[in-house]
């Protein structure tokens, strides 16, 4: 086996990131004076931490989560301290792993959104877990296309992958009797096996006029807060207050 054909089993194996670091890697292995298995070592964490950035940037990619609604960007200061002092705990991400829920309120430009799609930003950032933000009329759709060609339980089945589904604006899902269906269907295939974040505009008290029937609605909110963390965002609306400060400058 001559050196040139190294390379080319390198990528054939698919360690392109071996194949492309491991001249460079041999010629400063010689110049330190590096062992064979510092050698080995150097392109076997090069090509880990390769994949991991594809697989992370793949993750971010297939999210669906929002442009700039990073931790970054998120002004801590205007949340509430109940919330502000959850982030911590919330962003370690051990709920998702045990199937809980994280379960938001608060009236419109309170920074319900920006929050969780941020969180879901860093779940995937620092644990690598599959995260799916949608607004949930988006996904009362496909669930009523799916049902309607007979492929609802391999639509749910794909949405199992993912270990936290994001479901933006609750409040404002259609109200007819089979899109509610669908929804809880969703809700119900999740329950104490993957975890769903929700942010909306209505209280529980306010949910019968999501789900209409009294007793659909008691067991949807039975499911979700039976294992849940709750925040609620109050206060002023940050967007006004953004727009505000753009007048006054």
């Amino acid at each position: 086996m001559s050196a040139d054909s190294l390379p080319i089993l390198l990528r054939a194996l698919t360690l392109t990131t071996v194949a492309r670091e491991q001249e460079r890697a041999r010629e400063q292995a010689e110049a330190e004076n590096w062992g064979y298995r510092r050698y080995l070592q150097y392109l076997v964490e090069a090509e880990t931490n390769e994949r991991l950035r594809r697989r992370i940037e793949r993750q971010l990619k297939d999210s669906g989560l929002p442009p700039g609604k990073t931790l970054d960007g998120l002004d801590q200061g205007k949340l509430p301290d109940k919330v502000r002092r959850q982030l911590p705990t919330l962003l370690n991400a051990d709920f998702i792993r045990r199937g809980d829920n994280l379960l938001c309120f608060g009236l419109p430009g309170r920074g319900k959104t920006h929050c969780v799609a941020a969180l879901g930003r860093e779940w995937i950032q620092r644990h690598q877990l599959k995260v799916l933000f949608l607004p949930t009329f988006k996904l009362v759709s496909q669930l009523l296309t799916a049902k309607r060609d007979l492929k609802l339980p391999s639509a749910l089945a794909k949405l199992d992958r993912f270990d936290a589904i994001i479901l933006d604006d609750l409040g404002y899902v259609q109200q007819a009797r089979e899109e509610m269906e669908v929804l809880f269907t969703f809700l119900a295939e999740r329950y104490e096996k993957k975890s769903v974040v929700i942010t909306s505009n209505l209280v529980f008290s306010q949910w019968d006029q999501i789900f209409k029937d009294p007793m659909t609605t008691m067991a949807a909110i039975d499911r979700l807060v039976h294992h849940a963390t709750i925040l609620e965002f109050t206060g002023d609306s940050q967007r006004a207050q953004t727009a505000k400060a753009k007048t006054k400058s």
